[in-house]
C-alpha cells in the first residue's frame, strides 16, 4: 500500500511539474555601479516583477513576516497541521473563519497557480506545497515569496513594492514600512494605501502588535511604527539613462540584472541640468551629454537627449552616438599631432589672414584676422586659418589614419571620399562617445581609453587603444594650452580649472564643449536630432558643460610641466609656420618675381602693348597696382597682366592677402619700329 501511494506520488510530480513559469518571468533592472536600480521594465505580462533574496531584504521585513504570516515556517512540510487544527476549530467553535492555515510555502503555490478561493483550491495549494517543499529548500521557496508578493496593481514582491511604496530598496526598510508590506499583499486591492489609507493604517496596526506578540520588534518601537504615516501615492519607478537602459536591456540575462558603471546621483543631477537648460532653448532643439572616469573609461552618466519622452526634440534619439560635424572640437588633436612630429612647437607663429589652399579658402568663425599669432594663441582662440595650416602640414590622411590607429571613428561619408583640410574645420563626421574617448585619452597622456558601460568583473582598468594619438609630451603641450581657455560667461570659473575646447559646425548645426578635470571627462552636444539649423553654438554648449562639472567632486587638473622641448621658444625651423612645402621668407612677405627692379621694359608703339607681372610667396589673393591705381588679375593668380599707358616711369606693386606689400620701379620705353 505504502509502495502503491509512493509510485502514484511520484506520478502525478512527474505529470503535474511546479508551474514555475511566472517565478520565472521578472523585470529587467538596469543598475547603477553601487545596484540602485537606474530603470526597470514590465514584464511580458505587464507586471512590475523584481528578483530578490532575503540577504537582500531588511531582517525586521522577514521577522515580522514569519511571525505573523507562518510561525513554523522553517519546520513544517508545507502544511502546518497544527494551524490547520486551530482554523477549523475555531470555525466549528464560531461558525465562520477567524485565522488562515496557509503557510507561506501554500501561498506560494497560489502565486504560482492563482485560482479562486475555494475549499477545492486550498486542497489543491495544500498537495503543491507538499509538492514545493519536496523540490525546494526553505530559502528557494522564501525567495519566490519576496519574488511574487502581491504590492498592489501590478507590482509584485518586495523589491518592486518597497520601491514604488517608500522609493527605496527593501534593504533599509523601518519596522513601519515593513509591516505595511507584510500586510499589503493579503488584500492588494483593499489595503492600497494611497486609495484606502485608514484600511492600510489598521493592517498595518495588526501587524505591529501581532509581531510585538511574537517578539519580531521591540515594544519601545510600536508608538513611533503606528503613529507612522501611510504613503499617499504610489512613486514613479526609477527611469535614468532611458536610452542606455534600452540597449542594455536588449541583452539582458535570465535573471533580468543588468549592472552598470554609472551613478544614479550623478545621472539624475545631469539628466536635470539638461531638462533646466532646455528652458533657454527652442523646442526642436536639445542636449545629450557623457561623463566618464578617464582614467578607466567608466562612464558614470549618459544622456542621450535632454528630454526622452519630447516627440518634438525626437527625445527617444540617443544623440551620445549620433554622427554629427565636430566643428573645431578636432583642433587640440591636429596641434597635438603636429606637436608630436615636430611639425610644430605652442610658440611658432602662424599667420591668421585670408589664404587659398588649391580650391579651398576657409575663415575664421566671425570674419576677422588677427594677423601673426602663436599656436598657443590660436589653439584658445579656436582660430580656423591657422588651424588649417598646420593640418596641411601635418597632412589630413596621417591625421584621420592616427586617429583609426586609436580605435577613435571619424567618418568621411562616402567610401571614396579621401581626408581633405575641411577636417580641421568640422568636415568630417563623428559622435560624442568618439570625442569623449579622445578628450580622455588627452588627458591620459596621449592614449585613449575607450567607454565602458559595463563592470569589468575582474576590476581591472579599461583597456587602452591599440595606438596612442600622440606622445605624453604632446599630449601635456595642448593640455596645458587648453587650460588658458576662458571659461564661458557667467560660468564663475576661474581658467585652470577645466581643461576643455568647444566646436560649432557649418551653419550652427551643432555646438560641442568637452573637456576634462583631474579625474573624469565629460562632453555636451547641442543641436537638432532632425538635423536642421539652430542658431547652435560651442559657447552655448560649454555653459552647460561647466554646470555637469560643478555637480562632482572637486579634482583639480594640477597644471602639465611641460617637457624641454616644448618649455623653451621654439627652434628656429620652427619660428614661423606656412603652407606645407613652402619656405618660411616666402609664407611672411609676397616678392615680385617680375619685373626686377630697375628693369627697362620695351613694348610696342600702338595699342595692345602688354607687360607680364609675377609674385610669389604671401599670403593669396593678390592685388596688384601700377602707381598706386589698381589693375585686372585673376582670383588667387600668381600671374597679372599689365597694358601701360604710354612710355615712362612707373611703380609697380603686388598686396597680399594679409596687407604686405613689395614693389618694383621700372621704365618702360618704346620699341622704334625697324
Amino acid at each position: 500500500m505504502l509502495l502503491s501511494a509512493a509510485a502514484a506520488g511520484i506520478a502525478l510530480d512527474r505529470l503535474f511539474p511546479i508551474p514555475d513559469a511566472r517565478l520565472r518571468e521578472v523585470s529587467t533592472v538596469v543598475s547603477d555601479r553601487d545596484g540602485a536600480p537606474l530603470r526597470m521594465f514590465l514584464t511580458r505580462s505587464g507586471r512590475w516583477r523584481l528578483a530578490s533574496t532575503p540577504d537582500a531584504v531588511s531582517p525586521n521585513y522577514l521577522t515580522m513576516l514569519v511571525a505573523v504570516e507562518d510561525r513554523r515556517f522553517w519546520s513544517h512540510p508545507g502544511v502546518d497541521p497544527l494551524a490547520l487544527a486551530r482554523a477549523l476549530a475555531q470555525r466549528v467553535h464560531r461558525g465562520r473563519a477567524v485565522s488562515g492555515a496557509s503557510t507561506l510555502t501554500m501561498q506560494v503555490a497560489r502565486l504560482l497557480e492563482p485560482r479562486p478561493r475555494t475549499l477545492r483550491s486550498k486542497l489543491i495549494e495544500a498537495l503543491r506545497a507538499l509538492q514545493i517543499e519536496a523540490h525546494w529548500s526553505k530559502r528557494e521557496i522564501l525567495d519566490a515569496y519576496l519574488r511574487l508578493a502581491p504590492m498592489g496593481r501590478n507590482v509584485e514582491g518586495i523589491a518592486a513594492g518597497s520601491l514604488a511604496w517608500f522609493g527605496k530598496g527593501p534593504e533599509h526598510l523601518s519596522d513601519a514600512e515593513a509591516a505595511l508590506l507584510v500586510a499589503l499583499p493579503r488584500d492588494p486591492t483593499r489595503l492600497r494605501p494611497d486609495r484606502f489609507p485608514a484600511r492600510a493604517a489598521a493592517a498595518r496596526a495588526r501587524v505591529l502588535r501581532l509581531a510585538l506578540g511574537q517578539g519580531a520588534i521591540e515594544p519601545a518601537a510600536l508608538p513611533s511604527a503606528l503613529a507612522a504615516a501611510v504613503p499617499a501615492a504610489r512613486l514613479p519607478l526609477p527611469a535614468l539613462a532611458p536610452h542606455l537602459a534600452e540597449r542594455l536591456a536588449r541583452g539582458a540575462p535570465a535573471d533580468g540584472r543588468v549592472a552598470t558603471t554609472l551613478d544614479a546621483a550623478l545621472q539624475r543631477g545631469v539628466e536635470l541640468q539638461l531638462a533646466a537648460a532646455l528652458a533657454d532653448l527652442p523646442r526642436p532643439v536639445t542636449l545629450a551629454a557623457i561623463v566618464a572616469d578617464w582614467r578607466s573609461g567608466a562612464v558614470l552618466a549618459r544622456a542621450g537627449s535632454a528630454d526622452y519622452f519630447d516627440a518634438r526634440r525626437l527625445g527617444a534619439v540617443d544623440m551620445t552616438r549620433a554622427l554629427r560635424s565636430p566643428g573645431s572640437a578636432l583642433k587640440p588633436f591636429i596641434y597635438g599631432m603636429a606637436f608630436d612630429g615636430l611639425e610644430a612647437h605652442p610658440g611658432s607663429l602662424l599667420r591668421d589672414a585670408a589664404a587659398r589652399f588649391d580650391d579651398y579658402a576657409p575663415h575664421n568663425f566671425d570674419g576677422t584676422v588677427s594677423g601673426d599669432v602663436t599656436a598657443r594663441e590660436a589653439l584658445q582662440r579656436s582660430l580656423n586659418l591657422p588651424a588649417v595650416t598646420v593640418l596641411d602640414r601635418l597632412g589630413p590622411v596621417a591625421f584621420t589614419e592616427r586617429f583609426r590607429g586609436a580605435g577613435l571613428r571619424l567618418d568621411l561619408g562616402t567610401g571614396d571620399a579621401a581626408p581633405a583640410l575641411p577636417i580641421a574645420l568640422g568636415g568630417v563626421g563623428t559622435t560624442l562617445d568618439t570625442l569623449v574617448e579622445a578628450y580622455m585619452g588627452l588627458a591620459d597622456g596621449g592614449a585613449a581609453v575607450p567607454l565602458r558601460e559595463r563592470p569589468d568583473p575582474a576590476g581591472r582598468p579599461g583597456a587602452v587603444a591599440a595606438a596612442p594619438l600622440f606622445g605624453r609630451d604632446a599630449a601635456d603641450a595642448v593640455t596645458d594650452i587648453l587650460l588658458g581657455v576662458v571659461p564661458p560667461q557667467g560660468s564663475g570659473a576661474q581658467p585652470g580649472r577645466i581643461a576643455f575646447k568647444t566646436g560649432t559646425s557649418f551653419r550652427f548645426r551643432d555646438g560641442w564643449a568637452v573637456g576634462f578635470d583631474g579625474a573624469r571627462a565629460a562632453g555636451v552636444w547641442m543641436g537638432r536630432a532632425d538635423g536642421g539649423s539652430c542658431a547652435c553654438a560651442g559657447a552655448s554648449a560649454a555653459a552647460v558643460l561647466f554646470r555637469l562639472f560643478d555637480l562632482l567632486p572637486p579634482a583639480p587638473l594640477p597644471p602639465r610641466p611641460l617637457s624641454a622641448g616644448f618649455a623653451g621658444p621654439p627652434p628656429a625651423a620652427l619660428v614661423r609656420l606656412g603652407p606645407a612645402g613652402a619656405p618660411a621668407a616666402e609664407a611672411d612677405r609676397p616678392h615680385i618675381d617680375f619685373p626686377i627692379p630697375g628693369s627697362r621694359l620695351l613694348v610696342d608703339a600702338g595699342e595692345g602693348r602688354e607687360v607680364k607681372l609675377a609674385a610669389s610667396g604671401g599670403l593669396r589673393p593678390y592685388r596688384w597696382l601700377v602707381d598706386g591705381r589698381p589693375i585686372d588679375s585673376r582670383p588667387f593668380a600668381r600671374d597679372a597682366a599689365w597694358t601701360p599707358q604710354g612710355v615712362g616711369f612707373f611703380t609697380v606693386s603686388v598686396v597680399d592677402a594679409s596687407g604686405h606689400e613689395d614693389r618694383t620701379a621700372v621704365r618702360v620705353v618704346a620699341r622704334e619700329a625697324p
